[in-house]
């Protein structure tokens, strides 16, 4: 994971972030980056987006928000959304994102990240599992709610 590193997201990251593939049936649980491209610059001071890079490729995306003060606790540090390309998944991308992210929450005071995620075969529930998080709870949606604590 040495060779992967963070990089604010920008005009120059934009269209690759926005071409990362997907494997076959990920495609529900995952929205487009470009929609944390505009929350990025509407809320600056709580969104924290960023590529994953390989070199000079993007590999990976992540979004965080952090807002100490949010009514709900499972939004005041948590990851919105992990996209790795589907070329690279099962590589370390994905856990080297959540991983910096954690360490922004960290640096920022927090004790622990949230993140919430649809269940399904494909779905991202595996992944967060395997990373640490623990089930907390449910949204009024039914999707579940993980925590990790850092």
């Amino acid at each position: 994971m040495s060779d992967l590193r963070l990089e604010e997201l920008s005009a120059k990251t934009i269209v690759a972030a926005n071409g990362l593939t997907l494997r076959p049936g990920q495609e529900q649980y995952v929205t487009p980056v470009s929609y944390s491209a505009a929350d990025a610059y509407l809320n600056p001071t709580t969104t924290w987006a960023r590529v994953v890079l390989r070199g000079d490729d993007v590999v990976g995306f992540i979004r965080g928000n952090f807002d100490a003060e949010h009514d709900r606790p499972e939004f005041r540090a948590c990851i919105w959304r992990v996209n790795v390309d589907a070329t690279r998944q099962g590589q370390g991308v994905g856990r080297f994102a959540v991983h910096e992210l954690a360490a922004e929450a960290k640096s920022r005071g927090f004790d622990a990240i949230t993140v919430i995620w649809e269940t399904g075969d494909d779905g991202p529930g595996a992944f967060f599992q395997r990373l640490g998080f623990q089930e907390v709870g449910e949204t009024e949606y039914g999707e579940k709610i993980g925590s990790l604590a850092i």
